[in-house]
């Protein structure tokens, strides 16, 4: 799974969902022909990156090659179940990458338009987001 290696701050605040405004950061191809966007806000956590990473790659046939444009940097705290209130926060469970609609979350080059199509809706369905395949023009 995807895990950043050195944090700054171990626990961070949980920021508020504004559900305003759409990405601007990673919005066109930039590396393979074709990718995933993303048509929705949500916080991607890494298990599900690895899922649709897992199910993009059985796709490829000795060929084909992948980018990952999202990397899960923020850290989601969680305490043990029937714990008392009190006793502060607790310890950083997983991490997640807040996501807004028009980034773009896989790209693939070498395979064919179909095979990437099957294999970035099967990606698709393993995240907690709607998604939309695109095609360089």
């Amino acid at each position: 799974m995807l895990l950043p290696k050195k944090v700054k701050h171990r626990k961070w605040h949980k920021g508020r969902h504004r559900g305003l405004g759409i990405e601007t950061r990673a919005t066109e191809l930039n590396f393979g022909p074709f990718g995933l966007k993303c048509m929705d806000y949500a916080w991607v956590s890494s298990r599900q990156i690895e899922a649709a990473r897992r199910a993009i790659l059985r796709y490829f046939k000795k060929g084909g090659k992948m980018w990952i444009r999202i990397f899960p940097d923020k850290p989601v705290t969680s305490l043990g179940n029937e714990v008392p209130l009190g006793g502060g926060k607790g310890s950083v469970d997983h991490y997640v990458f807040p996501i807004k609609p028009g980034r773009l979350i896989f790209e693939v080059d070498g395979i064919t338009e179909e095979a990437a199509r099957k294999a970035l809706k099967t990606a698709g369905d393993k995240l907690s987001v709607k998604t939309r395949f695109v095609k360089k023009d």
